[in-house]
């Protein structure tokens, strides 16, 4: 089977898009970051380090030094499929990030984006 090609797509690629989605709505680059470290487990220098060495999200993932257990709790639709139900793991890492930058967008407060 194929890889899917957002795959080798570097994360430092596609990170100006979510950060411009979230402000496009008035919040802000540093909840972008806090949503990320709290879905991988990188601090904010490591997500720094990985942006600037453009890691693609396959090895992104993979490197997460810890993702975050809660993480299956998030539930929904994201490009049409539901979150919960893709089997990939990557892949459902991948729709989880966008599922939580989309809640973020959509003006949901960090302590449910979060699941605290």
């Amino acid at each position: 089977m194929t890889k899917h090609r957002i795959y080798s797509i570097s994360v430092a690629s596609v990170y100006p898009h979510y950060v411009a989605k979230a402000e496009k709505k008035g919040r802000t680059k540093t909840e972008v970051d806090e949503i990320i470290c709290w879905l991988t487990g990188y601090s904010h220098q490591s997500l720094d380090d990985q942006l600037a060495e453009k890691t693609n999200f396959e090895d992104f993932f993979a490197q997460a030094p810890q993702m975050n257990p809660s993480r299956s709790s998030i539930t929904g639709m994201i490009c049409g499929v539901r979150v919960e139900d893709i089997q990939e793991t990557t892949m459902r890492e991948i729709r989880y990030l966008d599922k939580l930058i989309d809640e973020l967008a959509k003006g949901k407060a960090m302590e449910k984006i979060l699941r605290k």
